[in-house]
């Protein structure tokens, strides 16, 4: 007889593992039907945004390089052209990353004309280039949204 109750008796090990499985398919359930977020469209002033019209990414393209320490940076060149009346003393995007669920993954605002150089003078057109090292392996490998966050006007 006691060796029927031996017999009866299941291992914890397989029971625990099981459990673990059950857990993690419900938190991945849970995280895929999660809501995606509100797109952000930048914080740009009124007087900005009418501006917008003004301004043209052009020739804008992707490329990924290994930097000194062996990491992946993905960086993001091309050139932005001021077809406005009035120089620039900076403009910020917002760069929209999107995963194979097209929801979005990853969101950086970095500056496309900073305040510490030049301005960007009516007419003129100037490079640029936007390295990004911290990429989620999630991302699908496409260029990303760019949005106008802000721009300054130079006086």
């Amino acid at each position: 007889m006691a060796g029927a109750a031996a017999q009866k008796k299941l291992p914890i090990a397989p029971l625990v593992v099981g459990a673990l499985v059950v857990v993690a398919l419900i938190a991945g359930l849970i995280y895929l039907n999660k809501p995606a977020p509100k797109p952000t469209e930048g914080t740009a002033s009124a007087e900005a945004k009418a501006y917008l019209p003004n301004l043209e990414l052009s020739r804008v393209t992707m490329k990924a390089t290994e930097n000194f320490m062996k990491q992946q940076v993905v960086e993001i060149e091309g050139n932005i052209a001021n077809k406005g009346p009035r120089p620039l003393k900076s403009v910020d995007i917002y760069c929209h990353f999107y995963g194979v669920d097209t929801r979005e993954v990853y969101r950086e605002r970095v500056p496309i004309v900073q305040s510490k150089g030049a301005p960007l003078r009516p007419g003129e057109v100037r490079r640029f280039r936007l390295p990004f090292d911290s990429l989620p392996d999630g991302w699908n490998q496409a260029l990303p949204r760019m949005v106008i966050a802000q721009i300054t006007f130079a006086e």
